[in-house]
């Protein structure tokens, strides 16, 4: 029984003095104990201390974002591109774009504030727009001109075309006329003289093919167009269906003409907006001398840069 004891208390012992030896092990690699801090570092501690660290780098200012509606082609596309993207991030922007297939609700975005900015109209339509919604969206920068076309559907030349044919038309009263007026330069009808503008399908005058119009929504005209003999198309919506004015109309705008000044398409924003950091910093990577190159090289004529 004594002999049992005797072991217990070596035994305790031994625990004791490990315990010991394991308390100032502990203090000695506690960081921030007074040995550590008087203690030289080892060779690793120093190689870790002298090499810099990802931890609690400086990064870079977040970027700004100016949100931007556009219609798909060639809008969104020309905003999304890289020398758009890149030159806003020189000036510490990034941008968000927000695809439309709609006229209608990008202006009434941009009027209500929930964009900054929008892209994908001409002026008379934004006039016209204006006057109609008594909205206060003013154009801030000319940007491209878009060619508009006649397309061929059941038809594929002007020659070709029966009697009663069937040809749409944009129904928005700015795209109509232009359409009228480039049907009357194809020499399909004849319009009021001086109507310009203002010419809708009332303002015909002469249809010796007796012509029957299809008034529908602009994004609605290259859609249709195996529906119809002929279709007058934007700009946009011809590239969003794979068309281009270039390659596949059989009767273009003139890109030099008055039409070209006139229905340039440009960036809106809401009126007092004009001078806002975010719309100078907007035009200026919009139209840049890699955003000129962008658009050329990538449309080919179809698009036409105009700043």
């Amino acid at each position: 029984m004594k002999k049992v004891k005797k072991l217990s208390a070596f035994a305790l012992s031994l625990l004791l003095a490990g315990a010991l030896l394991a308390g100032c092990g502990t203090k000695n690699n506690t960081s921030g104990s007074s040995d550590n801090a008087t203690a030289e570092p080892t060779q690793a501690e120093a190689t870790e201390a002298a090499e810099p660290t990802t931890e609690g780098e400086a990064t870079p200012a977040e970027l700004t974002e100016i949100i931007v509606g556009a219609t798909v082609e060639p809008h969104a596309t020309i905003l999304n591109s890289d020398a758009v993207k890149n030159a806003l991030a020189e000036q510490g922007y990034s941008i968000k774009v927000v695809e439309y297939t709609d006229y209608i609700q990008p202006n009434s975005a941009t009027e209500d504030g929930s964009l900054d900015a929008n892209f994908f109209q001409h002026v008379p339509y934004l006039d016209d727009f204006n006057s109609k919604n008594g909205t206060h969206l003013v154009a801030v920068s000319n940007i491209h001109f878009e060619p508009l076309g006649l397309y061929p559907g059941k038809t594929k030349s002007l020659d070709a075309l029966p009697d009663k044919a069937q040809i749409a038309v944009p129904n928005d009263t700015t795209n109509e006329a232009r359409a009228l007026l480039l049907l009357e330069k194809a020499g399909l009808i004849k319009l009021k003289e001086n109507i310009g503008l203002e010419a809708t399908v009332k303002d015909i005058t002469e249809n010796p093919k007796n012509i029957q119009f299809y008034e529908i929504e602009a994004a609605q005209t290259a859609k249709v167009l195996q529906d119809v003999d002929l279709s007058v198309i934007n700009g946009n919506y011809a590239l969003t269906e794979g068309l281009s004015a270039a390659a596949d109309a059989l009767l273009v705008e003139d890109a030099s003409s008055d039409a070209a000044k006139t229905y340039t398409n440009v960036i809106v924003v809401k009126e007092g907006n004009e001078e806002s950091d975010k719309t100078k910093a907007l035009i200026k990577a919009v139209t840049s001398e890699e955003t000129r190159k962008f658009i050329e090289e990538k449309w080919q004529g179809a698009v036409v840069p105009v700043f």
